[in-house]
């Protein structure tokens, strides 16, 4: 089992930088894939980004892709998801997430059918 907690969510104007922190507990975060995955009111869940379980690897929607950057720290066991010019359209929740560290290629860390354990997701609002 592993609890996953996010923060740094906020309001930021257009082109500005947010930082969101997701803070795992439980089993050893080092043995977890994580992605970060939006989703707004009556929307589908939508991708955004994800890292392998060393670091090595990393994903990312086009959408986003050039503004925001997924790491991670195992010492620290926590995953960052750094976000730079903002933009409207990026305004809802984000979701941290963990899945099993056999992953290959993009199309399984997309896929959130295949993340375990999820947190409760902080807002982010951006205004124009």
């Amino acid at each position: 089992q592993v609890q996953l907690v996010e923060s740094g969510g906020g309001l930021v104007q257009a082109g500005g930088s947010l930082r969101l922190s997701c803070a795992a507990s439980g089993r050893t975060f080092s043995s977890y894939a994580m992605g970060w995955f939006r989703q707004a009111p009556g929307k589908e869940r939508e991708f955004v980004a994800a890292i392998s379980w060393s670091g090595g690897n990393t994903y990312y929607a086009d959408s986003v892709k050039g503004r925001f950057t997924i790491s991670r720290d195992n010492a620290k066991n926590t995953v960052y998801l750094q976000m730079n010019s903002l933009k409207p359209e990026d305004t809802t929740v984000y979701y941290c997430a963990a899945r099993s560290p056999y992953c290959s290629g993009y199309g399984c860390y997309v896929n959130g059918y295949e993340y375990d354990y999820w947190g409760q997701g902080t807002q982010i609002t951006v205004s124009s």
